[in-house]
């Protein structure tokens, strides 16, 4: 199978992100933002979806919600670019993942047409150091810029924390589903013959 490796170099006036990744890794992961939640949350992302992965984000602004944007389109970029054309892999992917009394689902196609819906039903205005809306700013600018159709809906919880935690990896298991290469898969998987 031909590798599935990328690299992404994101310069802006207000940050730089640096992604390497290879989708068919073994879990190695290596993240610094800055960001020591947003650092959990991809290491989680990497370590379900058994990627390799090492980022590097670099605020020049100082503002948060810049970098947790930059990284979120930065990582997505990366990923996407790693897919290819996508053949042969398996497409669709679903997952429902608990922490705690949280459960999260994930239901995705790996279909190139963007579109999300996302409910983590955060409560509080702060998790972690991270804004509510910066949260789910991150995950917004993530899905964005896959380039696939993703669901993710928090089913319940009371812990802010643990929602999101089981919302990305949920993500993530259902992402390895859909990523895998199908053996019986011979070429595109849809009946366009093209994604």
């Amino acid at each position: 199978m031909k590798s599935r490796l990328s690299r992404i170099n994101r310069k802006t006036k207000e940050t730089e992100v640096s992604v390497t990744v290879n989708l068919d890794g073994n879990g190695k992961i290596s993240v610094k933002t800055g960001i020591n939640f947003l650092d959990h949350l991809i290491t989680s992302l990497g370590k379900h979806a058994m990627l390799d992965l090492t980022l590097k984000a670099v605020s020049k602004d100082g503002i948060d919600h810049h970098l947790i944007e930059d990284t979120g389109i930065a990582l997505a970029n990366a990923i996407d670019l790693a897919l290819g054309n996508r053949s042969s892999i398996t497409r669709f992917g679903h997952a429902s993942v608990p922490m705690d009394e949280s459960l999260a689902e994930v239901s995705l196609d790996l279909v190139k047409r963007q579109y999300n819906k996302i409910d983590l039903g955060i409560e509080r205005n702060q998790i972690e150091g991270i804004s509510k809306e910066d949260l789910e700013h991150f995950f917004h600018s993530f899905v964005q810029n896959l380039n696939s159709c993703i669901h993710i809906t928090v089913k319940y919880g009371k812990n802010d924390h643990h929602k999101i935690e089981a919302a990305i990896k949920a993500f993530a298991v259902a992402w390895r589903t859909a990523a895998s290469y199908d053996k019986k898969q011979k070429g595109i998987p849809s009946t366009k013959g093209a994604m």
